[in-house]
This record gives structure tokens, sequence and C-alpha cells, in this order.
């Protein structure tokens, strides 16, 4: 059990450290190069490579059932969703095998757009109510998890 963020824009880091420090969870900080982190044996920092999905990969190659994803990358979210992590958006939102299709799609569909001169617009700003939705369904899915867990036991 393990929270591995992808951390090159993940603006609700303090977040995911307070959250795993109450629950004794240990977290994965994951950069494309050396990102700060608070100086806690729990929190360990991984300098990924500077090529362009090292740290996605990285991340991939490590989720598995029981760990948490943090993460807006959809292409990350779909293949740890398919490990069976349980991923969340920074804004809160859950990823899942029901809705990871149809969001991956819609992100490739808004990405041809782009790239054929369509004028779409970007994501919309990060807001306190985004903030207090992660920090809600994070703690959720830590004691769903630790039900599980316990259940299995």
């Amino acid at each position: 059990m393990r929270i591995y963020v992808d951390a090159d824009a993940c603006p609700v880091k303090d977040e995911i450290y307070r959250v795993a420090g109450r629950h004794q969870w240990p977290v994965s900080v994951v950069a494309g190069n050396f990102i700060r982190v608070p100086n806690d044996p729990s929190i360990e920092r991984i300098a990924a490579g500077a090529g362009m999905d090292a740290a996605d990969d990285w991340i991939a190659e490590r989720a598995q059932k029981g760990d948490i994803v943090v993460t807006s990358d959809i292409p990350l979210a779909s293949r740890c969703v398919k490990a069976g992590a349980d991923v969340i958006a920074p804004n809160g939102k859950p990823f899942s095998e029901e809705s990871i299709g149809m969001t991956l799609a819609v992100r490739n569909l808004m990405t041809d757009l782009r790239s054929s001169g369509e004028i779409t617009g970007g994501p919309r700003g990060f807001s306190p109510r985004d903030r207090s939705a992660f920090l809600s369904s994070l703690d959720q899915t830590i004691r769903r998890i630790l039900r599980t867990q316990t259940k299995t036991l």
C-alpha cells in the first residue's frame, strides 16, 4: 500500500503528505527531475529521468492493487487503473475501469482537434473546491482500501 504522486504539475502534494501521514502510508513522489519533498522517512523522492514519459513509466511499472496513484495524466491513469490501482485526479475525480475508456477517448479527440488547429480551450483553473474534493476523495479511498485489506486478513 503506497501513494504514487505524478508530481511535476501536482497542485495537491502538501495535502497528500498530510493525509498519508495521518494514515501512516508511504508516499513516492515521482518527477522527471529533482523535486523538493519534506524531510520525512515515509516520503520517497524519485527523479525518474528526463525522458518524455519517464515519470509515468516509473509509476505505471509499480502501481498495483492496494496502491493509490494521484495524477491528472489520463494515459497514465488508464495504465494504473488496468493494473488494479486506485487513481485520483488532483481535483478529486476518481478514475475507474468504468470511466477510463470514455475519459481516454475524449482526451484523444480533444488532442486531435487541437492538432488540426481547432481552438478548444484548456482545462478550467484549480479551485479551493477542487482541493477540498481531492482531500475527501483521498481520505475515502484510503479508508476503503484499509477496510478491504482488513477483511482479507
